[in-house]
């Protein structure tokens, strides 16, 4: 990773810069950067919002000036060369229902790739995922990376309705969708366990940095948790 960049979208915000390619090692200390900030800086940051190769800062200019921003942010970012920072991300389980009731596309995705349905769900459990970013919608987490041989694109046309909980492939990357939204990932099951929740603190277990893997649950684990079969 080389050293990052910082520059000024408004009179608010700002953006770090990391590495311009996708670099799956560098989302930890991204997340560790973000909590750095928050702890460090304090009342004085409005919000601090990663992505696999930034993060933006936003700020209150009239607790802190901007140059005063930039130096805190330089201490903190000077401290991975010097000293590094340990990333802390959390390990998430997540129970999923994989079933053509829940993963109308389990079919296509084990297709594309020559794998039966059995294969595919194995490919999907056994891999440990790394939470790259949080965004498109409020609690929705972008994981990396799949099994190789489960990558599929996603459709060309999205559906107009997901149902929360949906589990998802598009290319490398999977996710859960934490509401009923319109998506165009490759569904292959459903998690009964609900991931967005803005009346609780905090309202989405998912932080970037943090590890989740996926476990099978049958039919009546599923129903038992509150999970609900797609609709035709």
């Amino acid at each position: 990773m080389i050293f990052p960049k910082i520059k000024p979208v408004s009179e608010t915000n700002l953006i770090i810069y990391f590495d311009q390619e996708i670099e799956v090692e560098t989302v930890p200390i991204i997340g560790a950067i973000c909590d750095k900030i928050r702890t460090d800086i304090g009342e004085s940051i409005v919000e601090v919002i990663p992505s696999y190769t930034s993060i933006l800062v936003q700020y209150n200019p009239f607790i802190i000036s901007y140059n005063q921003l930039i130096a805190s942010l330089t201490h903190i970012l000077a401290a991975i060369e010097s000293y590094g920072i340990e990333a802390k991300g959390k390990y998430i389980d997540l129970p999923i229902y994989y079933d053509f009731k829940t993963g109308p596309d389990l079919e296509r995705v084990a297709s594309l790739n020559n794998l039966s349905i059995s294969e595919v769900i194995e490919r999907h459990v056994d891999q440990e995922y790394l939470v790259c970013a949080v965004g498109f919608a409020p609690g929705f987490a972008f994981l990396a990376k799949v099994d190789e041989h489960i990558a599929t694109p996603r459709h060309t046309t999205p559906r107009e309705l997901v149902p929360a909980g949906s589990v998802g492939i598009a290319d490398q990357q999977t996710a859960v969708y934490p509401n009923d939204s319109p998506g165009g990932w490759n569904i292959i099951g459903n998690c009964p366990i609900p991931l967005y929740q803005p009346d609780q603190d905090p309202i989405t277990p998912f932080e970037v940095g943090d590890s989740v893997r996926f476990y099978p649950i049958t039919k009546t684990e599923f129903i038992n948790l509150g999970g609900k079969l797609w609709q035709d």
